[in-house]
């Protein structure tokens, strides 16, 4: 179905961690097949990588999966940890390139750049100070801002950096204490209205306030009970989202309409990729919520 012309910019995609993929291999997760194929029969068009080793790694034989489907690849993501500084660039350059290359061979114009997280996504377990000093903060600006040269000259992708929950850029404090100390230039958001919604974010407002630094966004949606909880219990991400802390739209929150509009209203093209995150889900659970969300945002005119 076409948007409606008031949504015309949008382009709605999903992606593996909407079927429960958070790792290249896991027994708790659905085959690569299922995926490609369900997403397809969701009324999707556009999908992510996912985790890398998930899908088929050799550009032709994904190539071919995804077309037969009436699939596009939108992006590939990374983990980084540039706050460490120079130290780290040569192992965080080797998994960049791997993933900018797959994504790149496919199409793609993004890489979604996640930080580390600063305490085990699954045990809780903490790896490193809540909060980054002044010169990790610079080793990060600087560091997003090389990557953000090197993936552009040598790939030709943009990098859209994620705010994420359990990582050093999450809050508004430090998003915008990020964007703040990065080159409009080279350094973009991927807006995760969940993720963003989790940490106390308000979408429409960095939307409105930074629109020229949204260059991507991840549609989600947070229960507010669980998320009630979660804060009060200090869970872990992992923990929280098995308790189902991101939930099905239109449940929670943020209401995505208003962010779809104000995203709309930036006047650029841009990626809307649905991540409901739900690790470890049953195979058969993915599928209906996913039909059910794309007629959602059908009917949000996107």
């Amino acid at each position: 179905m076409t948007a409606a012309p008031g949504l015309s910019r949008i382009r709605i995609g999903s992606a593996p961690d909407s079927w429960g993929v958070w790792f290249p291999d896991d027994p708790h997760q659905v085959p690569w097949r299922q995926f490609l194929d369900e997403v397809s029969e969701s009324g999707y068009e556009w999908i992510e990588l996912g985790p890398y080793g998930y899908l088929p790694t050799d550009p032709d034989v994904l190539r071919a999966e995804t077309e037969r489907r009436g699939l596009k690849v939108s992006a590939g993501t990374v983990f980084t940890g540039l706050h460490h500084g120079p130290s780290v660039w040569d192992s965080t350059w080797e998994q960049v390139a791997k993933v900018a290359a797959l994504a790149r061979s496919q199409g793609a114009e993004h890489l979604v750049v996640i930080p580390s997280f600063w305490r085990d996504d699954k045990t809780g377990a903490v790896l490193e100070d809540r909060e980054l000093t002044a010169e990790q903060w610079r080793e990060l600006a600087r560091g997003y801002e090389r990557l953000a040269r090197e993936v552009r000259e040598t790939y030709g992708l943009r990098i859209v950096v994620h705010p994420h929950a359990d990582t050093h850029i999450d809050t508004e404090d430090n998003v915008t204490r990020f964007l703040d100390a990065t080159d409009p230039d080279l350094v973009s958001l991927c807006l995760d209205t969940g993720h963003y919604a989790y940490c106390g974010g308000d979408n429409v407002k960095l939307i409105e306030t930074y629109g020229s630094r949204i260059g991507y966004l991840h549609l989600k949606q947070v229960d507010p009970e669980v998320l009630a909880a979660v804060r009060a219990e200090d869970l872990p991400f992992g923990p929280a989202v098995g308790r189902g802390v991101m939930c099905e739209p239109p449940a929670g929150v943020p209401a995505l309409q208003p962010v779809l509009t104000a995203a709309q209203g930036l006047g650029i093209e841009l990626f809307a990729i649905v991540e409901q995150d739900m690790y470890p889900c049953e195979p058969d659970r993915p599928l209906p919520i996913a039909r059910r969300t794309r007629a959602y945002l059908r009917s949000c005119g996107a």
